[in-house]
């Protein structure tokens, strides 16, 4: 196994930390922390220990160099680095963006419409198929520069835009930036015509939203912990001080956003916990009005609103108005209401009107009150519904994600078998079938296949099938994520929607739902040598310790079939119900092509497979989310796809206390473990109310603080607190070469690299430097890298990211002895 220590860096030491014993007592139980004093952020000491970490990072890496620019010239290789996007019209204009050569921002340009009636985006050189254009900004005629990101972020090591809208009639454009890496946006209005800025600033905000003639802005201003907690009204062109407070959320569990209706009618407040919601609602005919709640709040119910309209299709031709509420009142993978205004006004109550789309109660904590014993069935039975739509019978895993209804279209969004899917219908048919009370008649949006692709019936390549996992129930296929997008205008005749897998680039189409016509607008070009058809994707099922059965996506190169000597990067997330989809990464090719076994397990905690996969992976129950990236990653091995000795993980942010625990669980089975901005020390994070997120985030862990079960939980779980000592106690380890840290450690365990920025809200910095502080004394081979000007998300800048994901990968397949 090569080291990334090579031309004599071997004799390079950690930074020793000092240590001083922080006592820590929650239900009796009494905790010594050594390294409790690297939280104060302003300390000189701490800043000079974050030095010498990056300090001993780059002595680490510095035999990497070489292999650092190989990655990062392949992926700047296959980047068509001046492109265009396809235009999207909102009112008068056509909008897009361009990126140039050499620069780290993308351009926000538009032009003017030709007519009412101009729905035919403008293209630019190759922009169509292959989207390739190397013509400049201002090339096409009447086209303006709305907002030129390099010129913003000169003289700033970090840059990032927070928002932009622009007022109805084209002329003003309210903006946010954040120059610091916090999350914390500063919003001004800029007049578009002469480029002039008007005098009030929005300083350290949240959001902000225009009302369409942009007389007025709404924002959300945060409190101490930076929770967006409150909603001020701002008269355009009056003092900032004298805005009014028209909401303010007192429950700390609740976060505060505000934005326009899809129809621009309304203002909406929306607050929301993390199982629970309120929407409260404004005309912008009376902006200087009082907020009214849609539907009153309910502990464990989650809702959303919108209003359309049935042109036409009401008696005499009159139009019926309808408000769309998307719930979870009764099924907690939720279902979708149209109610018929025409009958009464709001308030309304959740569940009136008629229900359009219902999710799957299978495996749900409330699962019983839809159908009984549903609750004990696994995610992923079967279900159907005599109100759901025919393409949704007998749906595995069945979750309803949205609905949007436009002038001459209706799309839905819902999750079935792990993956995204979208359907729609003409708006004309969707009329029909609402006044009829009869089930909609939507019709699945499927990507077109590829010219000459493998993924098509009876040419799926069986041995290659084989290989990657014969011992293993699963198919060959494309893995795609699928969705709506590009789609802001009510009027627009023809609906776009986006896709991609893990090894076709993303597409643009425009579908007429009336004619069946799909028309690509865009496919996102690799240079270079690439070809989509050389590389395979499968998904199998592996059955996990407890018997539920977890998707999991495999990804390889053509030739490089797995096999039991195999390097594998397995990654995962597994929290917030977010979903682990699939998508297209340049970055990703250089470890493809290298013969990596790329996997992606789907694990408890996400939602992937529904709601039930989020509950099962949450509060008393996260310890499924580590037990099913073990469980998988041990079933890939014994299959014969990978080597244990040359397995690298990844996880970030959430995904990274998934790391800190598998580390701890299951050290065997890992070379390495890449853990990015690694929420690692949760249980002294969540006993803090004064940190940012944390009430919130007792919705999610379970709150320590106040019970004795969450909290003896956590602990059993949490990596810092779980984390190997050394037969000292940890003291002494820091004098110690990286070659022997691995020898002076009490048991096998992988080698770690970390991240982290010093501005991140959401995961303190002090998280993972402590936690690699206690592995580094403790004998492990850590490294930690820490951005000094960034936040969450890492560095900013197109090229600055590339350099990063390279330096990383290049630590990974280093670890897997992969180095050229």
């Amino acid at each position: 196994m090569t080291d990334e220590t090579n031309g004599g860096v071997a004799a390079c030491r950690p930074p020793i930390a000092r240590r001083e014993p922080v006592k820590r007592v929650f239900h009796g139980d009494a905790v010594i922390d050594p390294y409790e004093w690297m939280r104060d952020k302003q300390s000189p000491e701490v800043r000079d220990y974050v030095a010498a970490q990056n300090a001993y990072c780059d002595a680490r890496m510095a035999g990497l160099a070489g292999l650092r620019g190989t990655l990062f010239d392949e992926l700047k290789a296959h980047v068509q680095e001046t492109d265009m996007s396809v235009p999207v019209r909102m009112d008068g204009y056509w909008y897009f963006a361009r990126t140039r050569e050499g620069s780290q921002y993308a351009v926000q340009c538009r032009v003017p419409v030709r007519g009412e009636d101009d729905w035919t985006p403008p293209e630019v050189g190759g922009a169509g198929d292959e989207g390739g254009s190397a013509v400049g900004a201002g090339s096409l005629p009447g086209e303006q520069v709305v907002f030129d990101a390099n010129r913003e972020a000169e003289g700033h090591d970090f840059f990032a835009l927070g928002g932009l809208s622009v007022s109805k009639d084209g002329r003003w454009m309210l903006y946010g930036v954040d120059t610091r890496g916090d999350e914390r946006y500063d919003f001004r209005i800029r007049d578009l015509d002469t480029g002039d800025e008007l005098p009030e600033r929005l300083e350290g905000i949240g959001a902000a939203c225009f009302t369409p003639d942009a007389r007025w802005v709404f924002y959300v201003t945060l409190d101490d912990a930076w929770r967006p907690c409150e909603v001020r009204r701002h008269r355009v062109g009056s003092p900032v001080e004298q805005d009014e407070v028209v909401f303010h959320e007192d429950d700390e569990r609740f976060w505060v956003g505000v934005g326009m209706s899809f129809d621009e009618h309304s203002i909406v407040i929306c607050s929301a916990s993390k199982t629970s919601s309120e929407v409260w609602m404004l005309s912008t005919a009376t902006p200087e009005g009082e907020f009214s709640v849609f539907i009153a709040r309910k502990d464990d119910v989650e809702y959303d609103v919108s209003f359309a309209c049935f042109e036409g299709a009401g008696a005499d031709g009159a139009d019926i108005p309808v408000a769309v509420v998307y719930h979870n009142a009764q099924d907690p993978n939720f279902e979708i209401d149209v109610i018929d205004m025409r009958t009464h006004q709001p308030p309304y109550t959740l569940g009136e009107g008629v229900r359009v789309a219902v999710g799957s109660p299978y495996g749900c904590a409330r699962g019983d009150d839809m159908e009984a014993g549903a609750g004990a069935k696994p995610a992923g039975t079967a279900y159907s519904n005599p109100a759901n739509p025919r393409i949704l019978q007998g749906a595995h895993g069945l979750a309803i994600e949205g609905i949007a209804i436009h002038r001459h279209f209706v799309t839905l969004a819902y999750r079935t078998d792990g993956l995204p899917h979208v359907a729609a219908m003409t708006k004309t048919q969707a009329a029909e079938d609402f006044l009829a009370g009869r089930p909609w008649s939507f019709r699945e949006l499927m990507p077109p296949a590829l010219d000459g692709d493998w993924d098509v019936p009876g040419r799926a390549d069986d041995g290659a099938a084989e290989a990657a996992g014969g011992t293993l129930p699963g198919a060959t296929h494309r893995l795609y994520s699928i969705g709506t997008g590009g789609n802001p205008s009510y009027d627009a005749p023809r609906m776009r929607y986006t896709f991609s897998s893990y090894t076709r680039p993303g597409e643009l189409h425009e579908y007429d739902p009336a004619t069946g016509h799909d028309e690509l607008l865009k496919r996102a070009r690799v240079l270079g040598d690439f070809d989509p058809r050389e590389y395979m994707e499968r998904r199998v099922w592996v059955t996990a310790r407890d018997g539920e059965r977890i998707p999991v996506s495999l990804v390889w190169r053509r030739g490089h079939e797995p096999a039991a000597d195999s390097a594998m990067f397995i990654t995962g997330y597994g929290a917030y119900e977010i979903s682990s989809d699939p998508g297209f990464s340049v970055a990703r090719l250089s470890l493809l092509d290298r013969g990596v076994l790329y996997a992606v397990p789907h694990v408890r905690g996400g939602g992937e497979m529904g709601r039930a996969w989020y509950e099962q992976g949450r509060r008393l129950n996260k310890r499924h989310t580590f037990e099913d990236f073990i469980d998988v990653t041990a079933a890939l091995q014994d299959a014969g796809l990978a080597d244990a000795h040359r397995t690298v993980a990844y996880g970030g942010s959430a995904g990274g206390l998934l790391m800190g625990a598998i580390a701890n669980m299951a050290p065997q089975l890992y070379a390495g473990i890449e853990a990015d901005v690694p929420f690692v020390d949760a249980l002294t994070s969540i006993l803090d109310p004064s940190l940012p997120l944390t009430v919130t985030e007792w919705d999610e862990w379970g709150d320590p603080l106040h019970d004795a079960d969450v909290y003896r939980y956590m602990k059993s779980y949490s990596p810092y607190e779980n984390a190997p000592e050394g037969a000292d106690g940890e003291a002494g380890a820091g004098a110690a070469s990286t070659r022997s840290l691995q020898r002076q450690s009490l048991r096998p365990f992988p080698r770690i690299f970390a991240t982290t920025s010093m501005n991140d809200t959401r995961v303190l910095y002090v998280e993972p430097l402590k936690w690699v502080s206690r592995l580094q004394a403790a004998g492990i081979d850590a490294i930690i890298k820490i951005e000094v000007e960034a936040g969450h998300g890492g560095t900013s800048g197109r090229y600055k990211q590339w350099r990063e994901v390279s330096y990383e990968n290049a630590w990974c397949l280093s670890v897997m002895g992969l180095t050229r």
